[in-house]
């Protein structure tokens, strides 16, 4: 899978959980950029992504992602 493969799933989760259908998700984009994505909704994004995937992540590697790019990367990483 593609990072924009990746994206484009990502970004109906995001759609989902922050119930915002306008949300056009980058790689750029952080957690200041979109009003709805605070803390707890970041875990309930972090729960349905690794539903989705049926992926797990670690805690250090959640908090080490600076914006969604470095999420797809972890999330791609996990698929191979």
């Amino acid at each position: 899978m593609t990072n924009q493969e990746i994206l484009a799933e990502v970004q109906e989760i995001f759609r989902d959980v922050l119930d915002n259908e306008k949300i056009v998700l980058t790689e750029e984009i952080t957690a200041n950029d979109i009003e709805e994505w605070d803390s707890l909704t970041h875990i309930q994004l972090i729960v349905a992504e690794e539903k989705h995937f049926k992926i797990k992540f670690q805690s250090k590697e959640i908090l080490s992602w600076k914006n969604v790019g470095e999420m797809l990367d972890s999330i791609r990483l996990k698929l191979q």
